[in-house]
């Protein structure tokens, strides 16, 4: 068992990048339908889990399920979800609200930070450590 898994996206893989002693299982450009069927039969095991999905998704993938399918995966003391970014240049207000609920439902934490790179999606090296401080 891992004390943390790193879970998701290309945020999820660029805060990997910062815990090389968390297991990962991160792909960038990942969607959540694309992550559950890659790792469909990965353990997810952890006494930390940190996730992040949903920022690739779009009207195509059911986040929904999607996510739900993901949480019901995970066994871990502690679940953190990374909210994906809403300002003038990135915002999907739906997901964020999607992430919310099933964070809200199972008794799990929901972290952002609003330190980005340009391309106003991806933490940039402070916003990487700030995720990583909110985690136990």
């Amino acid at each position: 068992m891992f004390d943390c898994l790193i879970i998701g996206d290309s945020i999820a893989h660029g805060l990997a990048q910062s815990r090389k002693d968390c297991g990962s299982f991160a792909v960038p450009g990942y969607n959540s339908y694309q992550w559950n069927r890659r790792f469909f039969s990965e353990n997810l095991t952890a006494t930390n889990v940190i996730i992040s999905l949903g920022t690739n998704d779009h009207k195509g993938i059911n986040t929904t399920q999607e996510l739900r399918t993901l949480r019901q995966r995970i066994d871990a003391d502690r679940v953190y979800w990374i909210l994906p970014p809403c300002n003038s240049v990135f915002c999907k207000p739906e997901i964020n609200g999607i992430v919310e609920d099933i964070a809200k439902e199972r008794g799990d934490y929901v972290i952002n930070t609003k330190q980005l790179q340009r391309d106003q999606v991806h933490p940039n090296t402070a916003g990487r450590k700030e995720l990583l401080a909110k985690i136990k």
